[in-house]
């Protein structure tokens, strides 16, 4: 991606974030937010919210007159433009959807954005170049430019380097995992926290708050970690499968995958042995 391009839709990135969260503002904490109004390209319930913000962010790109490819969690992909275009835009509106509505403060916005580089114009996440996660609830924004680190609120971060599993604050999505995983994960490190926002979470770990992320499950989101994984590596950081597997999944809102994600080699591997390969 060009300099010009990079900045250019950094600016979008930015007017995107901030007139969503003004958009979504008045609905956090009501129960409205959480209506159901249709059911989403996942096959999840979109709730009031959900739609309110994404509305919002094709309103913004749009008006751009830019062509690109939008990938976003309710209304799947979406060509915008006339003419063919490389560029593509992965979208989760709002991550965290039920802290909003019952105004839990961890909820947000992640924005990664690339050019498709292979012949047959499959997107996957080795095509995204630019990475933005903003926290709603705090107002921090975390961004990464592959190649270029990563920063918070325009400081630089880089992630943990506590080599000691027992010492570790892990932060965790555990709903419907393998429950023996995870209590053999709980007996070796110190902390664990489950705040219910994964793109939020894994920028926990690139600014070093966290020293690791995982979810076995199996089950999440490809496009939903797009942004946060780029921010993570940026700062320093590893992101695998739970079998210590790259993530080169393709760009669409039915690709899942586990995430291990962590501030260095040496956690990384410990979790690798506990969770993908067991004890």
């Amino acid at each position: 991606m060009k300099d010009e391009d990079i900045r250019f839709w950094s600016k979008i990135s930015y007017e995107i974030m901030e007139e969503v969260n003004e958009v979504i503002s008045p609905l956090v904490g009501q129960k409205k937010a959480g209506n159901t109004v249709k059911m989403g390209a996942d096959g999840t319930p979109t709730k009031l919210i959900d739609l309110e913000a994404e509305e919002k962010v094709i309103e913004i790109l749009e008006s751009t007159g830019r062509p690109l490819t939008l990938v976003s969690e309710e209304i799947g992909e979406l060509k915008l433009g006339d003419t063919p275009s490389e560029v593509v835009l992965v979208v989760d509106p709002l991550d965290g959807t039920n802290n909003a509505v019952k105004n839990i403060p961890a909820y947000g916005i992640s924005l990664a954005i690339g050019t498709m580089s292979n012949s047959e114009k499959i997107m996957t996440t080795d095509d995204l170049e630019l990475g933005f996660v903003k926290n709603f609830a705090t107002g921090d924004i975390y961004q990464a430019v592959k190649g270029g680190g990563a920063t918070l609120n325009g400081e630089v971060i880089s992630t943990s380097n506590q080599n000691n599993l027992s010492n570790s604050l892990i932060g965790a999505y555990v709903y419907r995992a393998d429950m023996d995983k995870v209590d053999q994960l709980c007996k070796m490190i110190r902390r664990m926290r489950i705040l219910g926002s994964v793109a939020v979470e894994l920028c926990y770990v690139a600014e070093g708050i966290y020293d690791a992320f995982v979810d076995v499950r199996g089950n999440q989101r490809i496009m939903d970690l797009s942004a946060a994984k780029i921010i993570v590596e940026e700062a320093g950081g590893l992101v695998t499968n739970e079998y210590d597997h790259p993530l080169h999944g393709k760009l669409n809102v039915l690709e899942r995958t586990s995430i291990i994600a962590s501030g260095n080699s040496n956690i990384h591997k410990e979790l690798i042995r506990i969770l993908g390969e067991g004890v």
